[in-house]
């Protein structure tokens, strides 16, 4: 790891950790850490002249921890593992349900607007975890770097606009919340709605890791008749 590498790795880890403090003073889906974090670090790089290219190999660092982050939600799932067990029929039919809707709605808008099948092969995968997408995406034909852009920009979509539009349409329910959020917006979108409780947060995950696991076996079967 050259210099470079590990002030880009720190300078991210420290514009983090303020926009979580900046998250919690000011509270609202506009300001969620990734969020900030993101529009922070395209300024630093557009008025510094740090290349995308130059960024890269920290970027790889950071995305390779994502695979023990993700396996560290299975915290919440165990400690909520009895009200998972209690609606587990439901919630397969809803995440199944919902799976294929993020894949089919995704492929025939980007077929609508007549875009690239690079760019629809990336848009499939927008609702997994990104280091799923990165290797379910290469099934299909797509590109990685692509399905990861994807993937940040749906999860943040979700994060932001996911809670108030379950409100909208009067969806209280803990358990309905956090699958809803889970099944589409995998890890940004659990990070926020694991906020409004433990049951919320717990489901989230269950549903993220499960879409994960699902998404390529639909794609796999599904994406040759889209």
């Amino acid at each position: 790891m050259n210099s470079l590498t590990l002030i880009n790795i720190l300078l991210t880890i420290i514009i983090y950790m303020g926009a979580r403090k900046l998250a919690h003073r000011f509270p609202s889906p506009f300001t969620i850490p990734i969020l900030t974090t993101t529009i922070i670090m395209i300024c630093i790089f557009h008025f510094s002249g740090i290349s995308y290219d130059a960024y890269t190999p920290a970027k790889e660092w950071i995305t390779a921890l994502l695979g023990p982050a993700t396996v560290a939600l299975a915290v919440p799932l165990y400690k909520n593992k009895d009200i998972i067990k209690q609606k587990l029929m439901p919630a397969i039919v809803g995440l199944i349900i919902g799976t294929l809707s993020s894949i089919v709605s995704a492929v025939w808008l980007s077929r609508a607007f007549h875009l690239s099948e690079n760019i629809q092969a990336a848009s499939a995968v927008k609702a997994v975890t990104t280091p799923v997408a990165i290797e379910t995406v290469q099934i299909i034909g797509g590109d990685p770097t692509l399905a990861a852009a994807l993937v940040v920009a749906s999860g943040l979509f979700g994060a932001i606009f996911g809670p108030a539009l379950l409100t909208m349409m009067n969806i209280s329910e803990p358990f309905s919340r956090g699958l809803s959020i889970g099944t589409v917006s995998h890890a940004i979108g659990t990070s926020q709605i694991m906020g409004e409780g433990p049951i919320q947060g717990g489901v989230s995950s269950v549903a993220m890791g499960a879409a994960a696991i699902i998404t390529p076996v639909i794609l796999s079967v599904l994406y040759q008749f889209l």
